[in-house]
């Protein structure tokens, strides 16, 4: 996958998290990605792109805490 750019939610509010995530994904081409930067484990936003994308993106966790996780999603 191309990473196309980063996206570090960790100072951005609670409930504007996910509208800019799923805008940064739309935004994509099949093949690019984008790097998420979080302050926890996104595992509910990985549920959130199964029930709702199923089949159209990747997930591949490229840190995993304490403190800091980053994820490579990306338009399949």
């Amino acid at each position: 996958m191309a990473v196309k750019t980063t996206v570090d939610v960790r100072s951005i509010p609670p409930p504007q998290r996910h509208p800019l995530i799923f805008g940064t994904f739309d935004s994509l081409k099949p093949g690019e990605a984008f790097i998420l930067v979080n302050d926890h484990d996104p595992k509910p936003l990985y549920y959130q792109f199964k029930a709702e994308m199923e089949g159209q993106f990747s997930w591949t966790y490229l840190e995993q805490g304490p403190s800091v996780w980053r994820v490579e999603i990306g338009k399949t």
